[in-house]
């Protein structure tokens, strides 16, 4: 769902930018509260992840596919205001490296990919987690659902921005249903993707999933005469267990994700493409200011194997966001330790 420059006009598309923005700076103050020494580096690896699962295209109708946008996953396993940076950093990796989605336009992906999808999804998991049994197959079952909804709420985003903004003169009525229809089939692939990956982490630590936290009603001790939360109990063995394992497995299967698999996805076009040359949306559409990235359409310019070419830009994506997320994440986490030693030691007024 990458829209790409000339689909909004600049106005619109500076006004979603401002937006985006917003949600960003919203998002660094919240992801303090969320990343502690061992999420802070798990982030970057989600973001990773997520770059790497974006290049499997998956069908979803004749001439059509998909792939995962990311919100849902990224919200669950590290906290929404972590996940909006996570698909945010994603977002700018592709637009500036690989010519994926207009620059002018990253304010419009970043509302629709990163803060529509997270805010649906963490929304509807967070509900479904208060009604369904206290267990980790309820999360999984809420998390299916949550990347399910938070699709299509996605593509009716942008249709919203196109009624406002859009650059043809196109009935929106055709543009919501084409929109809707075909992303609800996807959301079926992210919900399937989310679920198996939530699980995956859950079954081996359910400590690091931020949507599996709190589950369970607090211990309450006496303190003072007055009843207080107690620290939430870790499973013998979990606190000292390193995260170490885990980044390292996350992080290979990312790039094998990258460098192999993501040769045999598909090459039709995804759902916005598919719905942009069929409706008529694309008239307007400008070439990319990084067109001749050496890395543009996700190959590396140059070498003429296709595998190869693919394989390689794949694995130097996938580097390239582990690094930027982490320093992200790591920063984020020593500003909120920064603080908190501040508040410390601070020396009440006189």
């Amino acid at each position: 769902m990458h829209v790409p420059d000339g689909f909004i006009d600049a106005p619109v598309s500076l006004a979603a930018g401002v937006v985006a923005a917003g949600a960003v700076a919203v998002s660094l103050r919240g992801a303090r509260r969320e990343l502690d020494e061992r999420t802070a580096p798990l982030a970057g690896l989600v973001a990773a992840f997520i770059f790497a699962v974006q290049m499997l295209n998956f069908p979803v109708a004749a001439g059509t596919s998909g792939h995962l946008l990311g919100g849902a996953l990224a919200a669950i396993l590290v906290g929404p205001c972590t996940g909006v940076l996570c698909v945010s950093v994603v977002l700018l990796m592709q637009g500036v490296l690989f010519a994926d989605g207009g620059l002018t336009a990253l304010g419009v992906n970043v509302v629709n990919m990163a803060v529509v999808t997270v805010v649906v999804a963490y929304a509807v998991f967070r509900a479904l987690v208060k009604l369904l049994p206290d267990s980790r197959r309820s999360v999984t079952v809420a998390a299916f659902v949550a990347a399910l909804l938070s699709v299509p709420a996605a593509a009716a985003a942008f249709t919203l921005i196109y009624a406002i903004g859009g650059t043809t003169d196109v009935p929106l009525s055709k543009v919501f249903g084409a929109m809707v229809g075909v992303h609800v089939l996807i959301g079926i692939g992210e919900a399937a993707i989310t679920a198996a990956t939530v699980g995956a982490v859950i079954a081996v630590r359910p400590d690091l999933v931020h949507g599996a936290r709190g589950l369970s009603a607090p211990l309450k001790l006496r303190v003072h005469g007055e009843l207080v939360d107690a620290p939430p109990a870790v499973p013998v063995g979990l606190a000292a267990r390193s995260t170490k394992p885990v980044w390292i497995t996350g992080l290979v299967a990312a790039l094998a994700l990258a460098g192999f698999v993501s040769f045999y996805a598909s090459s039709s076009p995804d759902g916005l493409e598919k719905v942009a040359a069929d409706k008529g949306i694309d008239q307007k559409v400008t070439d990319h200011a990084a067109a001749d990235s050496p890395l543009a359409d996700y190959g590396v310019k140059d070498v003429t194997d296709a595998r190869l070419s693919g394989g390689l830009a794949g694995v130097i994506g996938v580097g390239a966001t582990v690094v930027v997320g982490t320093g992200v994440f790591w920063t984020v986490r020593r500003r909120r330790s920064a603080d908190l030693t501040a508040s410390s030691t601070a020396v009440p007024a006189a």
